[in-house]
C-alpha cells in the first residue's frame, strides 16, 4: 500500500487514534504471525484490562472471520477485512447498526484495531500493477501487541485463582463460626455473644452471593477470623468440662450397660420368681413386695421405666437442628422426657409400628430413639421406609456401632448453609 492514511473518513481525530498509529507504524520487526484465535482467546482473558465487554469481542470475532487463513500478520496494512456494515451484522444474528458501530468504536479507541479509510469512506480491495490494496480495518495490532494480551491474561487468570481459593476460605470459616455459634448456644447459654456470630455468619453468606473483589473477601476473612478466635476463647470452659469423643463413647457404653443390665434384672427376676408367678410370661406381673428389697441392689429407677441416658449432644442442640418436633409436642419441650413424649406422638403417622418403636427404645435407649425420631422426621420426605429405616438403626445399636450425633450434626450444617 503506498500511503496508509492517519485520520478516519468523516470522524473526529484525538490523540488516542494517533498515539495508536504511530505505535502501528514504528513496530519492531522481531513480531512473528500469531494465531487469530489464539489472540482472541487471550484478549478476552485479558479484556477487563483493557476496557473492553464480551459484546466487544462479539464483534471482534464476527471481523476475525472474515480474515482468510489462521493467522494475523503483524505488518501494519497487511491483513486489512473490508466488510461492509451489513454483512457485519448479519454475522453478529442481526446485531443493529448503531450498537455494532458503537461496539467498534471502543476497539478502535482501545487499539484493537485501526481504520484504514478510502478517500470517500469506502470498504473495498484494489489491485494496481500485482499491488494490494485494501482499505478497511487493520488486523495486525492483535498480532503486535499479542505479548501484551497474553501478559494480562495471565495476570488475570492468577487474580481469578486468588479470589477463588480466597472466597472458598471465607465460605468455610463462615460455617465454622455458625456451627460454633449454635454449639456455643447450647453449652454456654449465659453469654450474648452467640447472636452477634450468629448474625456475622448470616451477613457473610448474604455477601458472599454477590461478585466480590479481592480487597473486599480479605476484609471478611479478617472479620471471620477475629470472631473465630473469640469462639474457640468463650468455648474453652465448656470443652474443657465436657468430657469429649472418649466420653461420649463412655456414654454410649453406659447406656448399653444399663440396657443389659436391665435385661439381665429381668432375667433374674424370672428365675426367682415363684411357680404360681412364672407362667405370666408377658413379665408385666406385680411381684409382691416382699420380694422388692432382695433385687434393689441396682441404682434405683422411677416405677414406669429406666430412666434413659441422653445422647452424646446436648438437648438444645439437638432441638435447634431438628425443627419440625416441635409441632408435635403439647408445649415446649424443655426435658428429654418431653422429647420422649412427642416422639411417641408423632411416630405412628410417620409408619413406625409399637413393635419397632419398643425395639428401637430397649436397643438404643428411649433418648437416643427419640433423637432419632426426631431427626427421621426432618428428612421424612426423602425416607422410603421409616419403620424399616428405624429397625436397620436398632439392629447397628445392638453391636455398639451407631450413634444420632452425625444425624443431628448433618441436620444442623444443612440447616446452617
Amino acid at each position: 500500500m503506498g500511503y496508509m492514511p492517519l485520520t478516519p473518513f468523516g470522524r473526529t481525530v484525538d490523540a488516542v487514534l494517533l498515539k495508536h498509529q504511530q505505535a502501528a507504524a514504528g513496530h519492531s520487526p522481531m513480531h512473528s504471525a500469531v494465531s487469530k484465535w489464539d489472540a482472541l482467546r487471550e484478549l478476552a482473558a485479558a479484556r477487563k484490562t483493557h476496557g473492553l465487554s464480551d459484546r466487544d469481542l462479539s464483534v471482534l470475532q464476527a471481523l476475525l472471520s472474515f480474515l482468510p487463513g489462521k493467522e494475523i500478520n503483524p505488518e501494519p496494512g497487511a491483513t486489512v477485512v473490508h466488510p461492509s456494515n451489513r454483512a457485519i451484522c448479519e454475522r453478529l444474528n442481526g446485531m443493529p447498526n448503531s450498537t455494532m458501530r458503537r461496539h467498534m468504536a471502543k476497539l478502535v479507541a482501545a487499539g484493537i484495531l485501526i481504520r484504514r479509510d478510502s478517500p470517500n469512506g469506502k470498504r473495498y480491495v484494489r489491485r494496481y500493477q500485482g499491488e494490494r490494496v485494501a482499505y478497511g480495518f487493520d488486523l495486525s495490532p492483535l498480532a503486535r501487541r499479542f505479548a501484551e494480551f497474553a501478559d494480562a491474561a495471565e495476570a488475570e487468570r492468577a487474580l481469578e485463582a486468588r479470589i477463588k481459593q480466597l472466597r472458598e476460605t471465607v465460605s468455610l470459616m463462615r460455617r465454622d463460626l455458625l456451627n460454633l455459634a449454635l454449639l456455643g448456644a447450647a453449652e454456654r447459654p449465659e453469654l450474648s455473644v452467640w447472636d452477634q456470630f450468629h448474625d456475622l455468619a448470616h451477613l457473610t453468606a448474604r455477601a458472599l452471593r454477590r461478585k466480590l473483589g479481592l480487597a473486599e473477601l480479605a476484609e471478611i476473612q479478617a472479620r471471620l477470623a477475629a470472631a473465630l478466635d473469640d469462639t474457640k476463647q468463650h468455648l474453652e470452659p465448656a470443652i474443657s468440662e465436657d468430657p469429649g469423643t472418649s466420653g461420649a463413647q463412655n456414654e454410649h457404653h453406659y447406656q448399653n450397660s444399663k440396657k443389659d443390665s436391665f435385661e439381665s434384672e429381668q432375667a433374674v427376676k424370672a428365675a426367682h420368681a415363684p411357680e404360681t408367678e412364672s407362667k405370666d410370661e408377658t413379665g408385666y406381673a406385680e411381684k409382691p413386695s416382699a420380694e422388692r428389697p432382695a433385687h434393689r441392689e441396682t441404682p434405683p429407677q422411677p416405677p414406669e421405666a429406666p430412666a434413659p441416658s441422653g445422647p452424646s449432644l446436648p438437648l438444645r442442640l439437638i432441638l435447634s437442628a431438628c425443627g419440625e418436633i416441635h409441632g408435635y409436642a403439647d408445649g415446649a419441650i424443655r426435658h428429654w422426657t418431653d422429647l420422649l413424649r412427642a416422639a411417641d406422638t408423632v411416630r405412628p403417622m410417620m409408619g413406625i409400628s409399637a413393635a419397632v418403636w419398643e425395639e428401637a427404645k430397649t436397643a438404643m435407649g428411649a433418648a437416643e430413639a427419640a433423637t432419632v425420631v426426631a431427626a427421621m422426621l426432618e428428612r421424612f420426605s426423602d425416607i422410603r421406609s421409616p419403620g424399616g429405616y428405624l429397625r436397620h438403626l436398632s439392629a447397628k445399636a445392638r453391636t455398639e456401632n451407631f450413634s444420632s450425633a452425625p444425624m443431628v450434626m448433618a441436620l444442623a450444617r444443612k440447616a446452617a448453609a
